[in-house]
């Protein structure tokens, strides 16, 4: 079972539940906002990932913007990171998508074809 962080109304997570729907693989759908994954999830979820933190961060949102995180991350520990992503999920970088053993962030049509059909 593929588990699909995502938020209902970002297009770019329209578009990759549409090519997953497409080639018949099975998900299991979280709200992104309502559910997000824990801190301790989260670093389960990066240490599989082999991708830096940053790549973690939803960086064109406005929270991200507001909250100054450009400037703030190089001085964050991995742990107050983690904490920062599961306390909102609009920081976290969208969709989400995991098996348990890969990792993917964000939607690119090429990356998805290889992990999840």
């Amino acid at each position: 079972m593929i588990d699909f962080y995502w938020y209902p109304k970002c297009s770019t997570c329209r578009k990759a539940l549409a090519f997953i729907e497409e080639n018949k693989v099975v998900v299991n759908k979280i709200d992104l906002i309502e559910n997000p994954p824990s801190a301790d999830e989260l670093k389960a979820l990066w240490e599989k990932s082999g991708l830096p933190i940053r790549r973690f961060f939803n960086t064109s949102g406005i929270k991200y913007r507001e909250l100054g995180l450009k400037d703030k991350l190089e001085d964050m520990s991995q742990d107050e990171a983690f904490e920062l992503l599961a306390s909102d999920g609009k920081l976290i970088k969208r969709p989400l998508t995991t098996d348990g053993k890969k990792v993917t962030l964000g939607f690119k049509e090429e990356e998805f074809r290889a992990a999840w059909k």
